[in-house]
């Protein structure tokens, strides 16, 4: 068996065409839909995230706003200019890129942005909104997880799916996410015996925990869904995910590349997300 590549370039494509003629429709009517970026320091694989996010709003019709500050931006004032944005008629939608510098605190600043113009879906109450079934933003990476299956025909319902990480951005919304659309979630993580155990029995597995060959050929169930959210480099400096992709690849029914797999979907599912902020604005009107 050879895996379906899930191609997220492609998918990404898909769904950035429905973007932005949304977007030039809410043009039409005299809202563009906008979104600020704040980058606090020079960290540089940040800096490439933010260049990346501007571009693609820019590139699909959406206004976008870039401030850059020094490492040495105190929290009061970051959290200010937060506050001065939630103001801002003209922007839609908030993003302050992690990590920040130590002497932020940046679940403050995160409970700071309005709940209206978190984009990420990292505020508290879109969590909250995510795990009772409410409308709210959800976090882009796992909303593209989502998008993915969807885009091969994999529904979820009566699957079972395990989910490899417990962070608040992928692993925990990733596995809310599954359990809305009916599948039965395993979380494992760091202090899970036995991993394999777990994910030899998974129809869907998804793997976000940022180290190389976590998931391996022989931990995996012959036609299982396998999405894998890493991002790291080989020993001679190639980017790769958290699966050893050459293995699992010849056991999955489907699985995704990096690069080209989740990373491209991830900055998508935040288009969607601040042209959703600006439609809800416009409605309010």
């Amino acid at each position: 068996m050879t895996a379906r590549l899930i191609d997220g370039n492609a998918l990404s494509r898909q769904i950035r065409a429905d973007v932005a003629r949304r977007a030039a429709a809410l043009t039409a009517q005299g809202l563009t839909p906008g979104l600020a970026v704040i980058l606090v320091g020079d960290n540089p694989a940040s800096q490439v995230y933010v260049r990346n996010k501007v571009k693609a709003c820019q590139d699909n019709g959406l206004h976008s706003v870039l401030e850059h500050y020094p490492a040495t931006l105190s929290e009061a004032d970051l959290l200010s200019r937060v506050q001065a944005l939630n103001q801002d008629p003209t922007i839609h939608g908030i993003l302050v890129q992690l990590p920040l510098p130590p002497h932020i605190d940046a679940h403050k600043v995160i409970e700071t942005i309005s709940p209206l113009k978190d984009v990420d879906g990292f505020h508290v109450a879109s969590a909250g909104a995510l795990m009772v079934g409410q409308s709210g933003f959800k976090p882009c990476t796992p909303y593209g997880c989502m998008k993915m299956l969807e885009s091969i025909g994999c529904d979820p319902k009566g699957k079972h799916a395990v989910v490899i990480g417990r962070s608040n951005i992928v692993g925990k919304p990733m596995a809310l996410m599954l359990l809305q659309a009916h599948a039965t979630i395993t979380i494992c993580h760091s202090a899970t015996p036995d991993l394999a155990h777990h994910t030899r029995q998974a129809d869907i597995v998804v793997v976000a925990v940022g180290r190389r060959n976590v998931l391996t050929a022989d931990m995996v169930k012959p036609g299982a869904v396998v999405l894998d959210v890493g991002m790291n480099r080989t020993d001679d400096g190639k980017l790769c995910g958290d699966v050893d992709f050459d293995g699992v690849s010849k056991v999955a029914s489907a699985i995704t590349p990096v690069p080209g797999g989740v990373g491209p979907m991830t900055i998508t599912m935040l288009l969607v997300n601040t042209l959703e902020a600006a439609e809800r604005a416009a409605q309010m009107r």
